[in-house]
């Protein structure tokens, strides 16, 4: 495994029929069918392989019920494990779609509406499903030949997949879904071409059908060659081959948030000079980015350097960078002070800043010196998702749907420990007296994030309140205390 040490992210995707419309499990009586026109929560399935046999994939649905088959080809999606009659075969076309075949009965999978059945001895129109990806479309490319990382190389103007750790803004990576195909958007707005340019604008040239082998994937052009990486420095473009091979297969994992963090010194905290961390640098580098991973469960986060090594609590307070395994010393909680933050440890003591600008967690109360800045560097371009969707500019007004399968990209400003959000137009978010969030602001106004889950945030109003997305799909900035339609994926 590669230093970052990430399982793949588990593949997402709702299923698409030759109708347009998307394969759904209903939450009522565990029913199926194929009406719906846009991906939302039940139309999301979860890719599940066979630990023996890697070609047989089982599709779980968002109430955790398997899609199965029997002899007569009945279809439901009631099973609650894996059973003989949820175990399928993908069967891929040239124009990407899928045929699913039932491994016990052989037959197709197919149908329209409330039609669906598992009988059809041959592919057809109706047995054929398009894939779109339900996963946060931005992510980290893991080569799984070369084992390394895909980043923006921006003095040789390519993709270049030759990184041991996905650092910095230039390691994300942005899927854009467009008309059943998707294109690879690097940190600076440009799209990757088949031979290995990146572009301002996308076109047939940047479209790549999505394929899936073994449980990667795999970028196939408008020529019906794959994506790989080419050459020392792994320069991403397609290549010869016709049929993906290891060259030409990829993880997606998830992109962790990566932060600079200054203290009441004006300094940024830094490993520059050594194992121990102290508040000493005037400028930015990879030694004063730090990536937050947040444990599910407990919330807490581990602070890990460019080097892959975690902060640790040791003797007398003091705080190093040598852990090269997670322990409860290399557990922190942060509390999120409007913009600032303060860090407590594993002793239950805040670290602050001393004179000379080490770091020691000794205090037992937050004052000047146990706050500091965090600059969230890594979300340059904010796709945010919440329990009901996407957020999107509402068509004809200036305020903001929250539960749209399609989403926007919306720009992120740092400034001075808050962030400003920019829309499509080059207008600035804002909250009105009425509570709602526009997207028409002349000047920016300040925001504050708080990254307090595994790979969500909160998102707070000058006004002190959090962005919620409303019953009816709206974004209002009015949450009194955080609930689930407060946090977003990013």
């Amino acid at each position: 495994m590669p230093a970052n040490g990430n399982p793949p992210l588990k593949l997402q995707f709702g299923l698409i029929n030759h109708e347009g419309r998307y394969l759904t499990a209903e939450n009522f009586g565990f029913k199926l069918n194929a009406s719906a026109p846009s991906l939302k929560k039940k139309q999301i399935w979860t890719l599940e392989q066979d630990s023996q046999e890697t070609q047989v994939v089982y599709l779980r649905s968002h109430l955790g019920r398997y899609l199965a088959s029997d002899k007569d080809g009945k279809v439901t999606c009631e099973a609650d494990g894996h059973n003989s009659d949820c175990r399928f075969l993908i069967i891929p076309q040239s124009d990407g779609r899928w045929a699913l075949q039932s491994e016990q009965y052989l037959r197709f999978f197919g149908g329209s509406r409330d039609y669906l059945s598992c009988f059809a001895q041959i592919i057809t129109d109706a047995e054929l499903w398009a894939m779109h990806l339900a996963l946060h479309p931005q992510a980290n490319l893991l080569s799984v030949a070369r084992k390394r990382y895909a980043h923006l190389s921006t003095e040789d103007g390519e993709i270049a997949v030759d990184r041991n750790i996905p650092w910095g803004v230039e390691a994300l990576v942005t899927l854009v879904y467009l008309d059943g195909k998707y294109c690879l958007k690097t940190c600076d707005s440009r799209f990757l071409s088949s031979d290995g340019k990146l572009l301002t604008e996308n076109g047939r040239a940047t479209a790549y059908t999505l394929e899936l082998k073994c449980g990667k994937l795999a970028f196939k052009d408008c020529e019906g060659k794959y994506l790989s990486p080419m050459g020392p420095t792994g320069t991403l473009r397609s290549g010869r081959c016709s049929k993906p091979g290891k060259d030409e297969l990829f993880d997606l994992e998830e992109s962790h948030p990566q932060v600079v963090l200054m203290a009441a010194n004006g300094r940024y905290v830094s490993n520059r000079q050594g194992v121990s961390l102290a508040a000493n640098q005037e400028d930015e580098t990879d030694t004063e980015t730090f990536q937050m991973e947040i444990d599910r469960e407990s919330k807490m986060c581990t602070f890990r350097t460019s080097q892959g090594c975690y902060w640790a609590l040791v003797a007398h307070g003091g705080i190093q960078s040598t852990a090269t395994e997670v322990s409860a010393n290399t557990m922190f909680s942060v509390e999120w002070l409007s913009h600032k933050v303060a860090i407590k440890a594993s002793n239950g003591k805040y670290i602050c800043t001393k004179k000379n600008g080490q770091l020691l967690a000794v205090s037992d109360t937050i004052g000047d010196d146990e706050q500091l800045t965090l600059k969230l560097i890594n979300r340059p371009m904010l796709i945010l998702r919440g329990d009901n969707g996407f957020i999107c500019h509402h068509r004809g007004s200036n305020t903001l749907d929250a539960s749209r399968s399609v989403y926007d990209i919306f720009t992120l400003q740092y400034s001075n420990g808050a962030y400003h959000i920019k829309g499509v137009g080059g207008r600035y978010w804002y909250v009105n007296s009425a509570g709602l969030v526009c997207s028409d602001g002349e000047a920016p106004e300040d925001f504050a994030l708080e990254l307090l889950e595994r790979g969500r945030l909160a998102i707070r109003g000058k006004n002190g309140k959090y962005l919620r997305g409303d019953q009816g799909g709206t974004l209002k900035g009015d949450g009194l205390s955080l609930s689930s339609s407060a946090l977003w994926e990013y």
